[in-house]
C-alpha cells in the first residue's frame, strides 16, 4: 500500500541573482516562491524592467502538489533549449509552487542548441542551489459545531491531536475550524466520535503549512 504523500518542497523566499558566462553571453538567474499563474506576469515584468537590455527572458515554473501544473517559456530561443532546460531543474530539486527566471544577455557568438541548453540548464541549477528549500505540510481543514457546554472536551482533543485553529465563534452554539496535516486527518476526525453532542463537518479544503 503506497502512502499518500502530504508534504512538499518548496523555496521560502526569492533567490539572489546568480551570474553564468558562456562565450560572451551572460545568464541571471533568478528564482521565486509562488502560489497562483497571476504571479508570474508581475514577477516577469519587474524583471523585465530590470534588465531592459537583455535579448530573452525565459522561464518555467510549477504550481500545485497532487496535479502539479507547469509551463515552460523559451522566449524566442530555440524551441525546448531554455523553458524546458529550467523546469529540469524544478523536477531535479523535486520543488513546486516556484517561478524561475533567466535572463540572457547576447554577447556577439551563437552558442548552438546544445550550448544554449547547457547554458540555461546550469543557471537553473545555480539558482536552485543558491536557493532556502523547505518543507511545507499538505493540511486539510474540517469544522466542528457543539454547545458551550461541551467546550472542555473539545479543547482537549484540539489540544491531544495537536489541531491548528484556523478560526472560532464562540457563543452559546459554538463552531472551530480546524486543520491537521493530511496523514493525520481521519484519526482527527475519529477523536471526536465518543462526544456525539459534537458535529464535525468534513470540508474538501486543503492548505500547506510550513
Amino acid at each position: 500500500m503506497t502512502l499518500e504523500k502530504d508534504s512538499y518542497h518548496t523555496i521560502s523566499q526569492p533567490t539572489d541573482e546568480v551570474l553564468y558566462k558562456e562565450k560572451n553571453s551572460k545568464f541571471f538567474g533568478y528564482a521565486f516562491p509562488i502560489q497562483t499563474e497571476e504571479e508570474v506576469k508581475d514577477i516577469l515584468d519587474n524583471i523585465k524592467k530590470r534588465h531592459y537590455n537583455a535579448r530573452h527572458w525565459c522561464y518555467a515554473f510549477q504550481i500545485g502538489t497532487e496535479q502539479p501544473y507547469y509551463r515552460a517559456n523559451d522566449d524566442g530561443e530555440p524551441s525546448n533549449t531554455a523553458g524546458m532546460p529550467i523546469y529540469g531543474q524544478i523536477q531535479s530539486f523535486d520543488v513546486t509552487n516556484i517561478l524561475i527566471i533567466v535572463v540572457r544577455y547576447f554577447g556577439g557568438i551563437k552558442l548552438g542548441v546544445g550550448g544554449l541548453i547547457t547554458a540555461y540548464k546550469a543557471t537553473a541549477q545555480m539558482t536552485m542551489e543558491n536557493a532556502n528549500i523547505i518543507e511545507k505540510t499538505i493540511d486539510k481543514q474540517f469544522k466542528i459545531r457543539f454547545e458551550y457546554k461541551d467546550m472542555n472536551n473539545v479543547m482537549r482533543v484540539i489540544k491531544e491531536r495537536n489541531l491548528k485553529i484556523i478560526q472560532q465563534k464562540m457563543e452559546m452554539n459554538c463552531e472551530i475550524e480546524l486543520s491537521i496535516r493530511k496523514s493525520e486527518y481521519p484519526q482527527a476526525l475519529e477523536a471526536f466520535i465518543p462526544f456525539y453532542e459534537i458535529r464535525v463537518i468534513k470540508s474538501d479544503r486543503k492548505n500547506s503549512s510550513q
